[in-house]
């Protein structure tokens, strides 16, 4: 199969751009360890423990001789001016839809494939997809660390096919950010510390996603009312304005609901997105840091009650949010 019939099929399964390159290691391995050196990684310890397969898609492949990255849009205009709405809270534009990017991704990538006698990987597998996905054509890097297409603006998931066969490369995308440094002004935690320098643990997706335990209390303040990652940095982009809406964000019940809610009524709503994975009680920890940075005293019975939650975590940072409104009584 040749690299036009490959790419019309990747647009038939429904991908949005379509790019490839050679299976060689990504351009910017060696930033990237120096980025994990410097333990801006925090607690992602699967990114230092595949380093070298990260550096190198050979180990992952050894038969590799070019990578196939697809792209796919997830905008909606909805949570991007939605906001202290009720006491709601945001929710980051990938996982505002009723399903999990890995799942709708995964289908379509194994698909393809299978037609290039490949492996697929949709941010799941030790290969630097971002840098990769430059290389391919897809978008380039900016000044926030994530990658910019100029079709779709910021909002798209990237997924990666290696393939033993050879393939013509497409030309890389060149980078557009100019002097432009919003993204970095806009982030609240300042967790971008220099242009294409991100420090994760500052990192609101970080804090809210990815990190296990208490978030730390010099950072909840910052937090406002992202009650699952951040699109701060990346609403702010000018290239936003070739942006289209692709999904249909649900609504969530009131913050204050939820934070009541058991295992089995968190697992019943969101079964199947993004936001299941992060289980009940990291989840009900971000209600509480929300609830504590919105000013009202109506929360207060929620989390008072929060705070007899049978989770250590919960009741930790519910004591938290119930004290900061309380100081500001």
């Amino acid at each position: 199969m040749d690299a036009a019939a490959i790419k019309q099929r990747a647009r038939e399964l429904g991908f949005d751009l379509v790019g490839i390159t050679t299976a060689a290691p990504p351009p910017h391995a060696t930033e990237f360890r120096q980025w994990l050196t410097n333990n801006f990684h925090g607690e992602m310890s699967y990114l230092a423990r595949n380093a070298d397969k990260r550096a190198d898609p050979h180990q992952v492949l050894p038969a590799a001789q070019s990578i196939i990255i697809v792209a796919r849009n997830y905008h909606n205009f909805v949570t991007s001016v939605t906001k202290n709405r009720q006491i709601r809270g945001r929710v980051a534009q990938y996982a505002s839809g009723d399903s999990d990017y890995h799942d709708v991704m995964g289908a379509k990538l194994k698909e393809l494939a299978a037609l290039v006698n490949g492996i697929w990987y949709v941010d799941t597998g030790p290969i630097l997809e971002r840098d990769i996905a430059q290389r391919a054509g897809i978008g380039f890097i900016g000044k926030h660390t994530n990658l910019i297409s100029r079709q779709l603006g910021n909002w798209f998931f990237l997924g990666a096919v290696l393939t033993p066969l050879t393939l013509p490369a497409d030309e890389p995308a060149t980078p557009h950010c100019g002097k432009c440094t919003r993204c970095i002004t806009a982030c609240p935690t300042n967790a971008i510390v220099a242009p294409y320098r991100l420090d994760a643990r500052r990192c609101i997706s970080y804090l809210t996603i990815e990190l296990k335990g208490s978030i730390p209390v010099e950072l909840r303040p910052l937090i406002g009312d992202h009650v699952f990652g951040c699109d701060d940095c990346l609403e702010v982009c000018p290239w936003n304005r070739f942006a289209r809406p692709a999904i249909t964000p649900r609504d969530l019940p009131a913050l204050t609901e939820m934070l009541s809610w058991n295992d089995q009524q968190f697992a019943d709503f969101f079964r199947g997105t993004p936001i299941y994975r992060l289980k009940r009680a990291r989840f009900l920890r971000n209600i509480c840091v929300v609830l504590g940075n919105s000013s009202d005293p109506s929360v207060l019975p929620a989390l008072e009650r929060a705070m007899q939650d049978a989770e250590p975590l919960v009741r930790e940072h519910a004591a938290w949010g119930r004290a900061e409104i309380a100081a500001q009584r």
